[in-house]
């Protein structure tokens, strides 16, 4: 460590020896050498993929790094630094005098993703982030370390896990549902039943009903009759689990991993690729002096962690640069639920899962409703000069499943929150988590597993090329991306989730989206927890409510759709109504929002058919005539799509044919009466 001093008030410049300390490449895949190895282009030639391990290590006093919850508690070498090893995968040019000088790194979802050769000769990256993972191949994996009382002893504290529809006859359960996580994590610290809790709930919003500690177990009783085969991975339940209800377990759990370190290992790996041409044991960084600009996506969970990334300071590396110039969280509505005692980044908004709690906002906004001064997702970096260039997307079911909401309109939903100049935003009207199969095709796909209405179709993978695309500009030629397009309160785009308040039409045998949104709720998670950073200790499980926040939700049009932002072209040469909810058909939480799932309601082909269904949205035949009259719909979307640049070139082209292949209205008809 030094010590550097400038001027006369003596002040200091404190820089560590903590860092990445060595990257080690353990395989490579390039053409010639393996059949599964990348693509090459014109533009960039040949690719090669690196893969293997980087290992680092963390001062628990810099500033940079004591914002990890526990690290301060975390075991420390020699030099009393704290260690930590990770996965990675980077596919780039084998001519690197090919590569673009960018950087794309994506944040693995749960573990998964790979590197991608790409045309324009991007640096591809991939690493491990997220510590509950058990190491498996075709996972990306960090391993951190657990967390110990200052004398050595077990650090304990509550969690809590839920558990719906499972199959008749089930008496064993495991306690973490999640298949990616296979380690000993969130274990009790006994097996003594009196010393937890299992309760019971017959309906959504009862009163949960004590199980007796006697007639349950942390078993298996798989082979072995109750109490069964003693297993504090699992629970078995004397007379068997009953599939229409919710069970509810609280236990004492030991031995934090301490997961925000995930935050500081991307940090330092994206660092290090950056900016250093050597890891201090001599290994060679790969890319070298051919990286200009960085840029980072992630997607849902991935998403949300690119937010806390930010929102926590991890945007400037130990050195005080900037890693990310540009980053797109995509349909990402949260905070990362991963620098937490006993943390759970897998969650997804269910019940009692934190991630709405924090700041939610890009600009600094005071929220009220919670009782918290102003604040926003950009303090830290705009204190320290190392903001990057956001564009940020989602669509329909991030407002009703994923609590977009406050975002956009805080938790008084009173006026939108302007954004700062830095972030571009951009809303898919009609989609589902992620958009659908996309296609023109009048089959409709069968509904999602225990959903009521068949998969939404809509979209989102054509924009997000074109958007990608402009963010990959505006950092590395000064190219400003499209104005933003989202729903706002000043033009009387959102409203209550209802359907009154949205305007959704009655459509026979279609039920209404009332009560299906997800709303924002205060949950009290106690005094150790730190809710603007979505950070610290959790002492109440499951967490009192303190009140239901504003939760509010797009209009629709005359066919139920979504109104605003930047509608595909198949929303735009419609042939149904998409949704960015569907009713859960089965199940415990039936008539519920059906997790992820959008949902779709085509329209009639004839105005015959329709007229005698009562369907008041008009046909596919009254709309556009007939087959040539649809192509030119979607040749008139594509075409407007490109000149505001949402969409690209290629695709539009690609678009229109597969339009022209389409079955839509393709058969001879009479003319419309």
């Amino acid at each position: 460590m030094f010590l550097r001093c400038v001027g006369l008030l003596l002040v200091c410049d404190v820089a560590s020896d903590a860092r990445l300390t060595r990257f080690v490449v353990e395989g490579r895949e390039s053409p010639g050498r393996e059949t599964s190895g990348p693509k090459s282009s014109a533009q960039s030639g040949q690719f090669e993929t690196l893969s293997g391990h980087f290992f680092g290590e963390l001062d628990p006093k810099d500033p940079h790094n004591s914002i990890i919850t526990d690290i301060a508690l975390a075991p420390r070498n020699a030099r009393g630094l704290v260690e930590y090893s990770a996965t990675f995968a980077l596919s780039k040019p084998i001519d690197m005098s090919k590569a673009s000088g960018v950087l794309f790194y994506s944040v693995p979802n749960r573990g998964g993703g790979a590197p991608v050769s790409s045309p324009e000769g991007h640096v591809s990256v991939v690493s491990g982030w997220q510590g509950d993972i058990a190491a498996r191949a075709g996972l990306q994996t960090i391993t951190v370390p657990v967390a110990k009382n200052a004398d050595g002893s077990v650090i304990t504290g509550p969690v809590i896990e839920r558990f719906i529809n499972m199959p008749a006859g089930t008496t064993t359960l495991p306690i973490n549902t999640a298949a990616y996580v296979a380690l000993a994590y969130q274990r009790p610290v006994t097996l003594d039943t009196s010393k937890a809790s299992l309760t019971r709930r017959t309906t959504q919003g009862g009163a949960a009903v004590a199980v007796p500690a006697g007639d349950w177990t942390f078993a298996d009783c798989g082979s072995t009759p109750f109490p069964g085969t003693p297993d504090s991975a699992k629970i078995c339940l004397k007379n068997g689990f009953d599939g229409t209800s919710a069970y509810e377990l609280v236990f004492t759990a030991k031995d934090p991993l301490v997961l925000g370190i995930g935050f500081a290992g991307t940090r330092d790996l994206n660092s290090f690729l950056r900016y250093d041409e050597k890891d201090p044991a001599g290994n060679a960084n790969p890319v070298a002096k051919q990286i200009k600009w960085a840029v980072s996506r992630g997607n849902s969970q991935s998403g949300n962690f690119i937010r806390s990334f930010i929102n926590l300071g991890f945007n400037q590396d130990e050195s005080r640069r900037i890693v990310w110039d540009a980053v797109n969280p995509h349909i990402a509505a949260r905070q990362l639920a991963l620098n937490i005692r006993f943390a759970n980044p897998g969650g997804a908004a269910g019940p009692y899962e934190p991630g709405s709690e924090g700041v939610l906002w890009w600009s600094d906004y005071a929220d009220g409703a919670r009782h918290r001064p102003a604040a926003g997702l950009l303090d830290r970096c705009k204190a320290s000069n190392t903001c990057p260039k956001i564009i940020e997307t989602f669509g329909g079911l991030e407002f009703w499943y994923l609590r977009e909401s406050p975002n956009l309109v805080g938790t008084d939903a009173k006026a939108d929150i302007p954004l700062p100049p830095n972030v571009r935003r951009y809303f898919f009207p009609g989609t589902g988590h992620g958009g659908g199969r996309g296609g023109f095709s009048t089959a409709v796909a069968a509904a999602p597993a225990g959903c009521l209405l068949p998969a939404n179709p809509n979209p989102e993978t054509e924009t997000m090329k074109a958007l990608i695309v402009a963010l990959v500009d505006w950092v590395s030629k000064g190219v400003e991306p499209p104005a933003s397009r989202y729903p706002r309160l000043d033009r009387g785009e959102l409203a209550k989730a209802s359907s009154a308040a949205i305007g959704f039409p009655a459509i026979p045998g279609v039920p209404s989206p009332d009560g299906l949104v997800n709303s924002v709720v205060d949950h009290d998670f106690g005094p150790g927890f730190i809710y603007k950073d979505l950070s610290g200790v959790i002492a109440n499980e499951p967490p009192p409510v303190r009140q239901t926040i504003a939760t509010l939700v797009p209009k629709v049009d005359a066919d139920g759709s979504d109104v605003g932002g930047v509608p595909s072209v198949l929303r735009q040469a419609p042939l149904g109504s998409y949704l960015g909810w569907n009713p859960t058909a089965t199940g415990f939480d039936k008539g519920k929002q059906c997790g992820l799932a959008g949902g779709y309601v085509p329209f009639a082909v004839h105005k015959a058919d329709r007229v005698a269904a009562g369907d008041p949205r008009p046909s596919l035949e009254e709309r556009y005539r007939n087959h040539d009259g649809y192509v030119a719909a979607v040749k008139g979307a594509a075409e407007k799509a490109v000149q505001k640049r949402f969409l690209l070139r290629e695709d539009a082209d690609q678009l229109v044919a597969q339009a022209a292949a389409s079955n839509v209205l393709a058969e001879a008809m009479p003319a419309v009466r």
